[in-house]
């Protein structure tokens, strides 16, 4: 049996402003029509063997995710919370630990949520070398042959030189740090040294000795967290004060780079990790002169440069070798050289106690989502979506009213002791303090518009009574 383990906890902060905390990159449609955690699972189809995943996310992103694995038919996938942030080797330990209830031994497949790969072909086949080495006790990690001395990438270093024979897979001599560029030109001419893709596979019992063995602390906090876990919904929650005991580490630091049975599996399938936007720009499209222009945008005699924009229409004229990003709350406009120093624009976001970084003005719930499209002196306007069959909670604001317009589908609306069914072009008035819920009892999305007016307008003024979806 092999086990998919996705991990899809992390945060894509090098593609601000689209990628945010509360909504990152392995959750958004880059390429194409689905997100990149549905391409990770859907590029997996064919190969023998294959059990439901196991996904570990953040407890934030937990009812996106249920989504679009269940947009994409994998309703049997265990989703596994993570209360708290500790990187990949504590995440990996909870994946397999759970993993030993699903069947006897099972090989698991670990991936990032977050990856592009063009030739599916290729890495199925790499990865059922990869299954042959774990089945022959190794752990097996996926070396990327490196096409240019990339200095964003950590390096595995293989016993395998210039000319030497191309087996399936060959040991591994350690893992190394990303380099500066001289350093990376010489990996490159050495021809050992592969790109570090962050993607394993194990046999789940070998995994975990050898990871209580190296750093044991990881596997106890595991262990303990999984013990006191339980169901809710779709989801594994485990303990998070016996989680937080666990060390941010990385499953490299706990494991890969201290054990001596690791084997690198070359993997030439046209891998990129997107981990920011000149990776971004050199997976899409360009025209002749260099451009990727993405979305509503018009462009006069510029080169080499990158335009992304799907709210409004974004114009370039005789720039060079810029990106320039644009989203409904932020534009983000830098030169391609300074595509890994994003990060420092966060930072100064956070210095400020803005919001930007965690998310955008479009806010997901698990019922749908709503748009502030403009804010005033007492007032907000919104812009509400509820999917068919959803239901926001019975809820009470103590200092706002709000006035729901249906612009498309049908409502079901609770007031106080009342009910009643709106249609296109039909309001109700919500009063202050009076109980209300809004429901979707259609098979069409529901759109309202939705004005608020009150002192404070604030999201946590709100008392739920009955919630379909266990928040409190």
């Amino acid at each position: 049996m092999i086990i998919p383990v996705i991990l899809a906890g992390g945060s894509g902060t090098r593609l601000w402003p689209l990628s945010r905390k509360h909504y990152p990159k392995q959750l958004l449609k880059l390429f194409g029509d689905t997100t990149m955690l549905q391409q990770t699972l859907l590029r997996l189809q064919g190969l023998p063997n294959l059990a439901p995943p196991i996904v570990v996310c953040n407890e934030e992103h937990r009812f996106m995710v249920a989504e679009q694995l269940h947009e994409i038919g994998q309703k049997k996938s265990s989703i596994i919370l993570e209360p708290i942030a500790r990187n990949t080797a504590p995440a990996l330990a909870l994946a397999a630990i759970h993993a030993q209830t699903l069947g006897d031994n099972p090989t698991l497949l670990v991936l990032s949520a977050d990856h592009m790969i063009r030739d599916v072909d290729v890495f199925q086949a790499a990865v059922i070398d990869a299954i042959q080495a774990a089945q022959l006790g190794h752990l097996a990690t996926f070396g990327v042959q490196p096409t240019c001395p990339e200095t964003g990438y950590g390096y595995i270093k293989t016993q395998r030189g210039l000319g030497a024979s191309k087996d399936a897979f060959f040991p591994v001599s350690e893992f190394v740090e990303k380099p500066d560029l001289a350093t990376a030109e010489k990996y490159l001419a050495e021809g050992c040294y592969y790109w570090n893709s962050g993607m394993f596979v194990f046999k789940t019992e070998i995994f975990l000795k050898d990871l209580k063995n190296q750093s044991p602390e990881v596997v106890s906090a595991a262990e303990l967290a999984k013990v006191s876990a339980v169901e809710d919904l779709d989801f594994i929650r485990v303990d998070r004060e016996a989680f937080s005991h666990a060390p941010n580490i990385s499953i490299d630091y706990a494991l890969m780079e201290k054990s001596r049975n690791v084997v690198c599996v070359p993997l030439d399938a046209g891998w990129s990790d997107v981990g920011d936007w000149k990776s971004f720009g050199d997976l899409s499209v360009k025209d002749e002169a260099g451009n990727s222009l993405i979305g509503d945008t018009i462009d006069i005699g510029s080169t080499n440069t990158l335009v992304f924009s799907k709210d409004k229409l974004v114009a370039t004229l005789g720039v060079n070798n810029l990106m320039i990003i644009n989203t409904p709350d932020a534009v983000l406009i830098a030169d391609k050289s300074q595509a890994q120093q994003v990060k420092s624009v966060i930072t100064q976001i956070e210095k400020q106690k803005r919001s930007e970084h965690l998310q955008h003005r479009e806010i997901y719930r698990p019922w749908g989502c709503y748009d502030a499209i403009d804010t005033g002196d007492r007032y907000q306007v919104n812009r509400i979506r509820v999917k068919p069959g959803g239901s926001l909670s019975l809820q009470v604001h103590h200092h706002r009213a709000e006035h729901w317009i249906v612009v498309k589908g049908t409502a079901l609306v609770q007031k106080g002791d009342e009910s009643v069914l709106l249609s296109e072009n039909e309001s109700t008035y919500i009063p202050v303090g009076t109980k209300h819920r809004l429901s979707n009892p259609g098979k069409i999305p529901l759109e309202i518009v939705e004005v608020q007016s009150g002192p404070y307008l604030e999201d946590d003024d709100v008392i739920r009574y009955e919630d379909s979806y266990g928040r409190s």
